[in-house]
């Protein structure tokens, strides 16, 4: 009992240590692992025994037989399922050129060098050597997330990063599944006819099972079949069902059974997507707490020792330093990414949490099965996941200033809101050169956001989803423009700190108009003008002008006419340079104006002979 509490507690521990330092938390999960497992056997017991011991051994121990086995599976299958949730058929079609072929192209130089640099440095046999490899193509956005989360860099290259992890976290995963198939049909390692034919049944019941069970939860779930409270818990049975039925007709199919459910399911157009996917990223933080702790302890300090030498050094430094800068240049040969940024792209490569769980089932599985070699495959990818984790968590914030990928000045804008004002004022900004996101949960905004080619999210401002956005990391404004007061001021007070370092800005409420006492210093475009005024300018005049300003004088003049005109809001100022600054409600003598800059206005047209 008290071992079982224990690593729950110290998994959610581990969790909040990451969550509090901004670093992976399969981190501290796999340090803990390991203390509480060989270290603890080798440094601090009398009797060699670990404060942990996963697989019950006659005194002690968790999990009796093949009960750890079956635990990992189980879990691993959750997992997997979750990642192939994430994977949607119409981002691999709408990203960018260099994102695909990293997913592929890239995918294949890891593959195919990775395994030549395991067979050639420990001497590994191929099969073992081709596992390895598939296991390391990975890296995954839990990873690279708080890496990145806390890095201002241009969005293209969070956007390459963010997107390769989600993409190819159940592409690698269904690589490493499909070849490690392949060697458990044939454990003697001659490929035998029989080998391909076992190979082939599991590659048909795995895609048939996943492919058909996937449709009938949906339509289970779209047509109301089960009660909504029951909707997680009957999601939840139906993939460990799939796993453990399609195992039953071929065996070790289960994984792939699972990868593809997700992957059609995520695919499918059922309103409850959102929400199992909710509860299935709950389950896993649960499921990878425990199982890391697991598996790290699990390690015996003589699988530490089988790699306690100069060939891991080697082989760490030819995957991280040769491998992966050649994947992500090949694959953005000819790209709109410049050197510095392919440079920074080719740096931050961890792998992650997919990649360390299936190797320590793999290679318990293949060990137990008496495969040559096998005992290498889980000490080997740890390595390669501690390795690139400590290196790009501790490295990556001063790589990018090094390579001059860093950010000085956060120039991206956040509008909180995507009603029509905020598309209009959304569409000038980025036709003038700046990264602007709309967030709202309105789905008929976004969608009207989107076709006017903005990038929008449909995302409830009181959750925390919106902080670890990494492609948010250019912004440095925000203008809260909601037709709710509440909301405008919440969002200002939940993330001025994280991304608008260089300004929040929100809309004045009917009672703080022409009131000097009671303008807010976040107050914005003007002392006069609500979310009402601004909604009823865009109906009568949707169009936003610029008139060429003489002098600060002149400047304020025109401000004192939009103050009297309900039809003329201003917004922003624009020097000679083409750069926006936001005009606030308050102080509007502090804003700097010099000859040919110009005034950004909506509503009505100026008397240009008046003024």
């Amino acid at each position: 009992m008290l071992e079982l509490a224990g690593i729950i507690i110290l998994g959610i521990l581990a969790q909040w240590v990451a969550w509090k330092f901004k670093i992976p938390a399969i981190l501290p999960l796999i340090l803990i692992g390991l203390l509480v497992g060989p270290i603890a056997a080798e440094f601090f017991s009398e009797d060699g025994s670990k404060w942990i011991e996963p697989i019950w051994n006659g005194r002690e121990g968790l999990f009796p037989g093949e009960s750890l086995f079956y635990f990992v599976s189980l879990a691993i299958s959750i997992i997997l399922f979750e990642g192939g949730l994430t994977l949607k058929l119409s981002e691999i079609k709408n990203v960018a050129p260099s994102i695909t072929k990293l997913i592929t192209l890239g995918a294949a130089v890891t593959f195919f060098g990775a395994a030549i640099a395991a067979h050639y440095t420990f001497y590994l046999s191929w099969e073992i050597s081709f596992l390895f490899s598939a296991l390391i193509i990975v890296t995954g956005p839990t990873v690279i997330t708080p890496i990145l989360r806390n890095i201002p860099l241009p969005k293209d290259v969070s956007a390459v990063l963010k997107w390769e992890g989600i993409l190819i976290d159940p592409i690698g995963a269904l690589i490493a599944v499909l070849v490690f198939e392949f060697i458990s049909v044939d454990a003697g390692g001659e490929f035998t006819k029989r080998a391909f034919i076992e190979f082939g049944k599991i590659v048909l019941f795995g895609f048939t099972f996943g492919f058909t069970f996937a449709h009938a939860l949906n339509t289970i779930i779209n047509k109301k079949w089960i009660p909504h409270y029951l909707l997680n818990v009957f999601a939840l049975a139906s993939v460990l069902g799939v796993f453990v039925l399609s195992d039953a007709f071929a065996h070790e199919s289960g994984l792939l059974a699972v990868v593809v459910m997700g992957m059609v399911l995520g695919n499918s157009k059922s309103p409850y997507l959102k929400e199992l996917l909710y509860f299935k990223e709950s389950l896993s933080v649960l499921l990878i707490s425990i199982l890391f702790i697991l598996l790290a302890a699990n390690i015996n300090m003589s699988d530490l020792l089988l790699i306690y030498n100069w060939n891991t050094l080697v082989l760490f430094t030819i995957v991280v330093f040769i491998i992966r800068p050649l994947a992500v240049f090949l694959s953005t040969y000819k790209s709109s990414l410049k050197f510095k940024e392919k440079l920074f792209i080719s740096w931050v490569g961890p792998r992650g949490i997919v990649a360390a769980g299936i190797a320590s089932l793999f290679g318990l599985k293949l060990a137990k099965n008496g495969v040559a070699d096998a005992q290498y495959i889980t000490p080997l990818v740890f390595m390669i996941v501690l390795g690139t984790v400590l290196l790009n968590a501790t490295t990556a914030r001063l790589f990018a200033k090094l390579v001059g990928v860093f950010l000085k000045k956060s120039e991206g804008i956040l509008i909180v809101g995507a009603s029509k004002v905020s598309r209009l004022i959304g569409h000038y900004l980025e036709t003038n050169g700046r990264h602007v996101v709309l967030i709202d949960s309105n789905q008929l905004n976004i969608k009207k956001s989107e076709e006017l080619g903005l990038e929008a999210l449909n995302t409830n401002i009181y959750s925390d989803t919106l902080m670890d956005n990494i492609e948010l990391n250019d912004v440095g404004y925000i203008m809260a423009l909601t037709a709710s007061s509440d909301i405008n001021k919440y969002a200002i007070n939940k993330f001025s700190k994280q991304f608008g370092e260089n300004g929040s800005f929100r809309l004045i409420t009917p009672d703080e108009m022409n009131n000097p006492d009671k303008i807010p210093r976040e107050g914005l475009f003007s002392q006069t003008d609500d979310y009402i005024a601004l909604s009823e300018v865009t109906r009568k005049y949707p169009a936003i002008h610029e008139l060429d300003l003489k002098d600060k004088a002149h400047f304020i003049n025109l401000m004192n006419i939009t103050e009297k005109d309900e039809d003329i809001i201003p917004l922003f100022i624009k020097d000679d340079k083409g750069v926006l600054e936001i005009i606030s409600s308050v102080n509007k003598e502090t804003h700097t104006v010099e000859p040919n800059f110009k005034l950004v206005y909506l509503g009505k047209p100026f008397d240009v002979e008046k003024v």
